[in-house]
């Protein structure tokens, strides 16, 4: 079974040239996949003000920082963040990072090690994805129901209506319309600010 074909947009945050052409290769084999490599976290932090990132991967540490409050900002969103450690510092920067749903591993690391991260950040990319839309749905509908409400209380003010005759009046005239409640609920409240409240 295949998984969608979506495009993932990758930043490497890395000062390591070899870790960087291992990554590229393993990149490279997933056309799905387009990056940008960065060597330091001001240089990230930069490059994130312009566009966002689906997976961000942090090659700790780096030249400015230690990358740790980069990745515990970009896990906040709709990002996946994986971050790595040298062995000795896994377990401290593990307690600062984990409540925050940065995944982490500690380096040394094998190819087919990495190659598994990138198949778990791409699980964890459709899966923000899915919470984004929905997400995203939910505040559409909340914002209709404000629209509606809205609409419903100038019908009340002005028309005499109760919140019942309001209601029942809304959903008449979007289906003799076939069009949503919240488009007749705009044109009522279009038609108060114009001050045209027949």
């Amino acid at each position: 079974m295949k998984l969608k074909q979506r495009q993932y947009k990758v930043l490497v945050v890395s000062s390591q040239p070899r870790f960087n052409e291992s990554l590229e290769a393993l990149i490279a084999e997933r056309q799905h996949f387009e990056h940008e490599v960065l060597t330091g976290v001001n240089a990230a932090r930069r490059r994130l003000l312009d566009r966002d990132f689906d997976i961000i991967i942090i090659n700790a540490p780096l030249p400015d920082e230690d990358g740790v409050r980069l990745a515990v900002d970009r896990a906040s969103g709709y990002c996946a963040v994986l971050l790595l450690v040298p062995n000795d510092y896994y377990g401290d920067v593990f307690e600062r990072v984990c409540s925050h749903g940065v995944y982490m591993l500690p380096k040394p690391l094998s190819a087919q090690m990495l190659r598994q991260s990138l198949d778990w950040l791409e699980v964890t990319c459709e899966r923000l994805g899915s919470i984004e839309q929905k997400s995203t749905s939910l505040e559409n509908r909340m914002n209709e129901i404000k629209l509606v409400n809205r609409a419903k209380l100038l019908l009340i003010s002005y028309h005499g209506l109760s919140e019942e005759e309001a209601h029942h009046r809304i959903e008449k005239m979007a289906m003799d319309r076939g069009v949503k409640k919240c488009v007749i609920a705009e044109e009522i409240i279009a038609m108060n600010d114009t001050g045209d409240n027949r």
